[in-house]
């Protein structure tokens, strides 16, 4: 017998997500404050500065928010498979009613229902609960360093592009050409994430770029500003 093997996007979803956010925002905030400070200062030293700044802190910053964050998510996981483990121990018979009632719900027969909760049950009852009952799969399951990795090194990718942008153009042209280059970047970056989502390319390429521009712009407006009032 021939193996069917199926790819799904939402394999991806553990790492897809956190290295997406991590390098669209390592581009945008590093980009950002170095337009900021170019409109503010000609000193390449100081943009130079500010971006390399941007991004070890970028990085640090967007791996220990996204430590926290599912981190929080993996406990409130092990809280509940805890409960439903002791739930499984002191009322066996109720919580296999339960699974039965799940499958009766999405449309199996009672008595199928039943026969399939008993044999899923012998097999492995928390595992059965806590994919059909709880919504936990390894697939979803929270992943705290991996995601915390993704970020900081997906930040930090993000954020040595616009860096390298102004270490290779004139001082008279960062301003300008890290502008341009990472609305670039966003796009292609944008393009890329929705490829390996599955989603329409051009319109996530058209997001991105739309609010890094907008971004961008405003720390110039500011940065401008200052150098005015300084």
């Amino acid at each position: 017998m021939r193996s069917h093997m199926e790819r799904h996007y939402v394999t991806r979803i553990g790492w897809l997500r956190a290295a997406v956010l991590g390098a669209n925002d390592g581009i945008l905030s590093t980009a950002s404050l170095m337009v900021g400070i170019a409109a503010a200062s000609t000193a390449r030293g100081d943009i130079l500065l500010a971006g390399l700044a941007g991004l070890v802190a970028g990085a640090m910053s967007m791996a220990a928010g996204e430590y926290v964050s599912v981190s929080s998510q993996s406990d409130a996981e092990q809280s509940d498979l805890k409960r439903e483990r002791e739930e499984l121990r002191t009322d066996p018979i109720g919580e296999l009613e339960e699974l039965a009632g799940i499958y009766v719900a999405r449309g199996l027969e009672p008595g199928l229902a039943r026969e399939v909760a008993i044999q899923l049950t012998a097999g492995d009852a928390l595992g059965a609960h806590a994919r059909d009952e709880l919504g936990i799969s390894e697939i979803s399951v929270a992943r705290p360093v991996q995601a915390a990795l993704a970020s900081a090194a997906s930040f930090a990718a993000g954020a040595a592009l616009p860096l390298a942008t102004a270490i290779l153009v004139p001082t008279a042209w960062i301003g300008a050409s890290v502008t341009l280059c990472s609305l670039v970047f966003l796009a292609l970056l944008g393009a890329v994430g929705a490829r390996a989502g599955g989603a329409v390319m051009w319109r996530a390429a058209i997001r991105v770029t739309f609010w890094g521009a907008l971004a961008m712009a405003l720390t110039a407006v500011i940065g401008h500003l200052a150098g005015t009032l300084v």
